[in-house]
């Protein structure tokens, strides 16, 4: 039968830093690949007869701790799989953002484009559809897979052609571009599901660990490529200072040629996924039919009603049993959220993320609009990264104790003084220009927002893995994965509105100018049409009050009020608790 540590190893389908970059899983962070596991129907495989010695060798590396040679390949492919995921995430997560603030549309306009990135925190709602249905002659996965990264790779080819057009008036396009983009991102979650739970079949069982490496290696490279790497070559300054002999007002690659080149890797990915991958690589079919008759039985057992036998279950398994367990796993969410518990712990989920949610949100974009470069900023990033993993080792091991949400106590006030230092910067701005010691302060403060982000995210992670309920433990870990994303992306487009809505500026216009023209642009900037009538004219916008410090400031004293009048106290209850407290009980 299956154990407990064998239902612990799975890959994750919804782990994304609330803001909006990556939240990926840190290396060594657990002993299973990532902190979430998905449930759903299984094929019944044919009985196929296995190279003993294939067998043999996936069983004398179990206690290795090198990713075994016959697990290679399936390794870089994973890693491929998730770098072309990674690639439309840190477009829309990352690099559509800064552009739109570049292009002064105001921070409510960003906040609508920020909707783009909702799939990724709600896919909780079809992953059981993505795990259940498929077709059996092409595979569980590779029937979701497929089709998906074709679509994928056909919209990037077409976008590539349209989206020069859509920028030269991002205002009235801006609907349009988050449309495309949600698109995009709903394709990407549905492939992040299903090659989720490919991993734990092309994988042998000592190297499922290795999941969550190359996860975090495939999508860290994607997200960083589209974000860190094109940001610096999309800049004409960039290239010209450190690359080029004759300068040019042109970036060395465009963002339409970048969708362009990455349409035709999806299509190449998807065209040697088909031809040349199996579902399931020759020595794991055993191991694969045996854990996946093992996880029917767990199935039937759920659904079961109290006293039912549970002789030979696969006696019964018709095409109906398919809906069946799919319908059982929206009950058993159901009845995850039923809990007293988990009730009070989704509360503590959703509000948990607005102390700095500013900061995450709006303070590089408020630099930029201050002066610092896009590649700066992309460079400040990129600097960030190497740490990133070293965060996430460190992190795992202060996490690992019986107090999982200690840490992530620390790492809630640690975020908040990186808000409250992420203000001092925008104030204490260099009228002059950006300085060195200026550039390193900037530095300092994403390493101590994004240490203590990962102090937070590896303890959340560590604290679900223990209260999940074994016999139901990927339902109850993905939907409080779900919960927890999706309370970093609801404050989102409330702050950046509330930035706008404190945001007085007005226009000052040249002598020359007549004063009808004032009373035409109504005397202000409030957003991108009116910044260019304003500039237009000769005028130039200034700021008279920046709703960025006043929002931030309400941020920061609400996060604080929560955590010392409610959080604190809630967070040390709930760890306290035993953990038939977070069991679900069978009617």
């Amino acid at each position: 039968m299956t154990s407990e540590k064998q239902m612990s190893l799975d890959v994750s389908s919804s782990h994304r830093h609330e803001d909006g970059s990556v939240a990926l899983p840190k290396i060594g962070s657990t002993p299973s690949p990532i902190c979430q596991y998905k449930e759903g129907t299984f094929p019944p495989y044919e009985d196929e007869i296995v190279n003993e010695l294939d067998f043999r060798q996936i069983e004398d590396t179990e206690t290795s701790e090198n990713l075994p040679v016959i697990d290679r390949p399936q390794f870089a492919l994973l890693v491929m799989l998730y770098l072309i995921q990674g690639v439309p995430i840190g477009l829309a997560f990352g690099t559509i953002p800064f552009l739109l603030k570049g292009s002064n549309l105001s921070f409510s306009q960003v906040g609508v484009f920020s909707l783009a990135s909702y799939p990724y925190s709600l896919k909780l709602l079809w992953s059981p559809i993505v795990d259940s249905l498929y077709f059996k002659n092409i595979g569980r996965r590779r029937s979701w897979i497929i089709p998906v990264q074709a679509v994928s790779g056909l919209m990037l080819l077409f976008l590539s052609t349209q989206v020069d057009a859509l920028f030269l008036d991002l205002e009235a396009n801006l609907y349009r571009l988050t449309i495309v983009f949600f698109i995009l991102i709903l394709l990407c979650a549905t492939q992040d599901i299903a090659v989720d739970g490919w991993a734990l079949t092309i994988l042998s069982p000592p190297a499922l660990s290795y999941a969550s490496t190359a996860q975090t290696i495939g999508l860290n490279t994607g997200y960083f490529m589209s974000f860190t790497i094109f940001l610096a070559f999309n800049s004409p300054d960039f290239a010209n200072k450190y690359f080029r002999k004759v300068p040019s007002d042109v970036g060395p690659i465009t963002l339409s040629g970048y969708l362009y080149f990455f349409g035709w890797i999806f299509l190449s990915v998807t065209v040697f996924l088909w031809f040349k991958v199996p579902e399931q690589p020759a020595h794991l079919r055993h191991v694969s039919k045996k854990h996946d008759e093992e996880e029917a039985i767990e199935m039937y057992d759920l659904n079961a009603a109290p006293g039912t036998s549970m002789t030979s279950p696969f006696r019964d398994l018709e095409p109906s049993s398919t809906f069946e367990s799919l319908v059982g796993v929206y009950k058993k969410m159901i009845r995850v959220l039923q809990l007293p518990n988990v009730k009070l712990f989704v509360v503590l989920h959703l509000i948990s993320k607005i102390g700095f949610q500013v900061n995450d949100g709006a303070t590089n974009l408020k630099l930029l609009e201050k002066g610092f470069t896009k590649e700066d900023l992309a460079i400040a990033v990129l600097i960030d990264f190497p740490f990133e993993l070293v965060f996430g080792y460190y992190t795992a091991r202060w996490s690992a104790g019986e107090e999982p949400l200690k840490p992530w106590r620390y790492g809630y006030i640690g975020r908040l003084i990186a808000a409250m230092l992420g203000q001092l910067l925008v104030w204490s701005f260099p009228s002059g220009g950006v300085t060195t010691p200026y550039f390193f302060a900037v530095i300092s403060q994403h390493l101590l927002g994004s240490f203590m982000s990962t102090v937070q995210f590896v303890s959340i992670c560590a604290f679900h893995t223990q209260i999940a309920d074994p016999t139901i433990g990927g339902t109850y870990m993905t939907t409080l994965n779900t919960l927890a994303n999706l309370g970093g992306q609801w404050p989102k487009i409330v702050v950046f509105t509330l930035i706008d809505k404190f945001t007085k500026a007005k226009c000052i216009l040249p002598a020359t100018v007549k004063e009808p023209t004032l009373s035409q642009l109504g005397n202000t900037c409030a957003n991108a049409h009116t910044k260019e009538l304003c500039q237009s004219v000769g005028g130039k916008c200034q700021i008279i009050t920046d709703g960025y410090f006043a929002t931030n400031v309400l941020c920061i004293a609400i996060g604080f009020l929560l955590y010392f009048g409610w959080i604190k106290r809630t967070a040390n209850h709930l760890q306290s608790l035993p953990s038939t407290a977070w069991r679900v009980h069978q009617d």
